[in-house]
């Protein structure tokens, strides 16, 4: 495959209008690309990107998280600082007079809030990622930018900065570092605002159960040979390059993908907090942080939680398991596909039995006050995303075919590189600076003899993470228990 730098009118077709299929589009329409085409089955136009409202994607959600700080993973620090430039640059776009705002959107909105992500555990001292987060942050000149819970120095910094509460929000104390980089991301906010964006830059979206929704590929020469796609409605879109981004549906549709990334659900719980509750004023983002807990505990841990949003609910998520949906595929080949309250052909609106116990010890123990003002969770949900076995992406171009990429493998922590990733997937399709450690942890690979994969991959319907074989609960028996 030619590179398209000398074919900016060459049509483009994009699967998914998530955070990898939005920011693609926009940074495609800044250099210059032409005709630019994203198709999704979500009408988001009509949605706004609401999960309440009927959105699936792990991008339709009330808020997620934003940090630059990752351990020793120094290519994620380098993308989180420039991500995070971003989204000042785009609060400050929606503050400018006169500024283009979207539908369900002001002048004047917040896109992010920058107050804080507190990696804590109950542990003594603080793990390893926590340590290796200090060191590489100051290894790059963002001195003190990470504060460590139980140094009284880190202490007092945070209290001059206004973040004295983030260092122990729970009323149980905890060990940690605050990331005073990071902060949340007004998700839904944020997809609407880069949609419109790239809507002002000609961009051509197709949001609708049929004419956004991808049927197949279109062929040429051979079946390895892709020149665009058909949706649901029957019409043929031709394109130059086809570019899958089509979060926890991508696996299903790309079979190549089969022991690199699988579909993958995060459980969720969401309280609404009374307006008139003393607890609107305790967990607001100005008294109360973004936080991660035991995130590499396995089973009993891997929980992260948020300030209450403007309608006053505070969502906390589990994924010390990732529960997956195997299904029979018709190559004969299980691979899991997300299901949720909204899917069309089948639904759930239950939790894993195990996601909801972890969350209730935590609360009991942490968070009591919600117990003690009997406020119950308002809706639960699985949120899908996909993971690789190394919790790298896969940005590249799909093995064995021509003209198709895919930009997929988020494993949870993407959606704060929504203003900036585009630019690198544009930079991958053409060909350029591949030589950055990144763009080399996103190619094609295959798990090596010997090496241990951070996520076990097509345990198949038999596994115990398959949905199939865990108790599921329902909201109600939350006040139950």
């Amino acid at each position: 495959m030619t590179s398209p730098i000398s074919q900016h009118s060459a049509p483009i077709a994009i699967v998914g209008a998530g955070v990898f299929g939005l920011s693609t589009a926009l940074h495609l329409a800044r250099r210059g690309y032409t005709n630019v085409k994203v198709f999704d089955k979500q009408p988001y136009d009509e949605t706004l990107y609401s999960y309440a409202d009927g959105c699936d994607s792990a991008s339709a959600d009330i808020n997620k998280l934003i940090r630059s700080a990752y351990g020793g993973q120094k290519e994620y620090q380098d993308l989180g600082t420039e991500a995070i430039a971003l989204w000042d640059s785009w609060n400050e776009e929606l503050k400018s007079s006169g500024a283009s705002v979207p539908p369900g959107m002001a002048l004047g909105d917040d896109i992010w809030i920058n107050n804080g992500v507190l990696s804590c555990s109950d542990a003594k001292t603080l793990t390893a990622f926590d340590k290796a987060t200090v060191d590489a942050m100051e290894a790059a000149g963002h001195h003190k930018t990470q504060l460590i819970t139980s140094e009284f120095a880190d202490r007092s910094i945070a209290d001059a900065r206004g973040l004295g509460t983030a260092m122990q929000p729970f009323s149980k104390n905890i060990i940690g570092v605050l990331d005073t980089t990071g902060g949340l991301i007004k998700a839904d906010k944020a997809c609407r605002f880069a949609l419109h964006k790239a809507k002002s830059l000609g961009v051509r979206f197709f949001l609708d159960p049929e004419a956004g929704a991808f049927d197949s590929f279109l062929h040429g020469k051979s079946e390895k040979y892709v020149t665009g796609i058909k949706t649901a409605d029957g019409k043929s879109h031709e394109a130059f390059m086809t570019i899958m981004a089509c979060g926890g549906w991508t696996p299903s549709i790309l079979p190549s993908l089969d022991g690199l990334c699988e579909t993958t659900a995060g459980s969720v719980f969401m309280f609404k907090i009374p307006e008139n509750s003393d607890l609107r004023a305790r967990f607001h983002h100005s008294n109360f942080p973004n936080w991660m807990f035991n995130v590499r505990s396995g089973a009993e841990g891997g929980l992260y939680g948020f300030p209450i949003d403007e309608s006053g609910v505070l969502k906390i998520g589990y994924r010390g398991t990732k529960y997956t949906n195997p299904v029979l595929q018709p190559d004969g080949i299980e691979r899991s596909v997300p299901i949720t309250r909204w899917t069309q052909h089948e639904k759930i609106t239950q939790v894993p039995e195990q996601a909801q116990k972890v969350v209730a010890k935590f609360i009991d123990e942490y968070l009591p006050e919600l117990r003690q003002e009997g406020i119950d969770v308002w809706m639960t949900r699985l949120c899908w995303y996909t993971d690789t076995f190394d919790n790298h992406y896969v940005i590249d171009r799909v093995q064995g075919f021509e003209g198709l990429m895919c930009a997929t493998g988020g494993s949870g922590h993407a959606f704060k590189f929504l203003p900036n990733i585009g630019d690198w997937v544009v930079d991958i399709m053409e060909g350029v600076r591949m030589e950055r450690p990144a763009v080399k942890a996103w190619a094609w690979r295959s798990l090596r003899d010997g090496q241990i994969p951070a996520n076990y991959l097509m345990e198949g319907s038999t596994g115990a993470k398959s949905l199939k074989n865990v108790t599921l609960v329902s909201r109600d028996t939350w006040s139950e228990k």
